[in-house]
């Protein structure tokens, strides 16, 4: 079955240009209008990722995305009409896989939902499915889709996933920001530096409240590797 969008939005047009788009591209969209019908779609479930409008009434996007995050990974596209970076920032920190602002590129918008999608292990290899790589106490799986540090399940979004296993795959390789990018999104869309920054600090900030120092080095004026002191705990 084809992957199913959740579009959620205050604006009809906005909401009729992006399901068009996505059903262009052989996606699967439904599309409500407030944050409180965003919560009951979700709740029903059936649902691979959702894009969400930061600015609506009632509930806006950021509370909506704090609700979901309480007990689900599901990767989220937020949409905004405003460009402040503390509000890409703010969206990315508390769980938010990818910002886009309008106005925007429906052709753009879903090659991010491609690439997010394909993240989530919707359209993985059968090669990179069997892995599962181990770094001291720190463990991950690509064909559970799990992380573990010793004992503790953290969880991660799609693209904090990707970007673990990116380093995880070569933990002697210091990537660029542009690789980790590369990593994530796939060759060829654009993504701000902070968008990467963001995902990194929300990594080191999982791996410390369970225990564990280190598991992301920073080399300055390069980018980011795997620790060194990624198998101990604090």
């Amino acid at each position: 079955m084809a992957p199913r969008i959740l579009v959620v939005d205050d604006e009809p047009h906005i909401r009729d240009v992006i399901c068009f788009a996505l059903e262009r591209a052989g996606l699967i969209s439904t599309a409500v209008r407030n944050g409180t019908e965003a919560m009951a779609a979700f709740r029903r479930g059936n649902i691979d990722l959702i894009i969400l409008d930061i600015g609506m009434p009632d509930m806006d996007g950021l509370d909506v995305c704090r609700q979901i995050r309480k007990t689900s990974g599901l990767p989220i596209l937020f949409l905004s009409a405003r460009d402040e970076e503390i509000d890409k920032v703010l969206g990315l920190e508390i769980g938010g896989d990818d910002y886009v602002t309008k106005p925007f590129s429906p052709r753009e918008l879903v090659a991010r939902v491609k690439a997010i999608l394909k993240r989530s292990g919707n359209e993985a290899e059968p090669e990179r499915r069997r892995a599962i790589f181990v770094a001291g106490e720190l463990s991950l799986d690509r064909q559970g889709r799990t992380v573990m540090f010793g004992d503790s399940a953290i969880s991660m979004t799609v693209l904090e996933f990707a970007i673990l296993d990116a380093l995880l795959s070569r933990p002697d390789m210091v990537f660029s920001r542009e690789r980790l990018m590369e990593a994530d999104y796939g060759a060829g869309t654009y993504v701000a530096d902070r968008t990467i920054d963001s995902h990194i600090r929300n990594i080191r900030a999982k791996f410390l409240a369970a225990g564990g120092q280190g598991i992301i080095a920073t080399v300055h004026g390069i980018g980011f590797k795997l620790g060194s002191e990624s198998g101990r705990k604090a």
